[in-house]
């Protein structure tokens, strides 16, 4: 069991015209094709997805912005409680609007919800944390994330959002190590 705990309840629940705003993150790491570990070994880029508590699919950890923390800082929350994680937030990838089904309330009547996605890369997985007794997690490619997320503006935020960061992230890796 974990010695830390999940935020629960809503009432320090961010709303902005009649949307809940929400915080998550895209964890994902690098991982060695090439088992000799030269310095020039392919590497693969594999994101990190739990299941959901309310049915099939898997999905990125996400949640509740609270009034007393960043966008940021709930993000990482995120991660932390859902999917046992921590590590280095990068550039905000965009707002993802979607509709729950289980987060109506006086304030989003509608269910309306805008979620700030981040990609994260992992620096560490906890063997304990808040909600590994209700989520799995694991490890996938990216094919295998588009095809296994379950909602659709989580699959966006992947292929639109996540993917063309991080093309951009090595386009500027090769013009850095290109000396012309």
């Amino acid at each position: 069991m974990s010695d830390l705990v999940a935020r629960t309840g809503r009432h320090q629940q961010r709303y902005e015209g009649g949307c809940r705003l929400v915080a998550g993150c895209i964890p994902f790491r690098y991982k060695d094709l090439d088992d000799d570990n030269s310095s020039k070994s392919n590497k693969i880029i594999e994101v990190l997805m739990i299941t959901s508590q309310s049915g099939p699919g898997l999905l990125f950890p996400k949640g509740g912005w609270e009034n007393d923390e960043t966008v940021e800082e709930a993000a990482l929350r995120e991660a932390l409680e859902e999917a046992g994680v921590r590590g280095e937030l990068k550039e905000f990838l965009g707002y993802y609007e979607f509709r729950s089904k289980t987060h109506q309330d006086e304030f989003c009547p509608e269910g309306l919800c805008r979620a700030a996605m981040f990609p994260l890369l992992v620096t560490e997985e906890l063997v304990s944390w808040p909600e590994q007794s209700t989520r799995l997690r694991r490890w996938v490619s990216l094919t295998e994330a588009v095809e296994q997320c379950r909602h659709p503006w989580m699959q966006e935020a992947l292929a639109e959002g996540f993917s063309i960061w991080q093309a951009n992230q090595i386009m500027c890796v090769e013009d850095d190590s290109d000396p012309t």
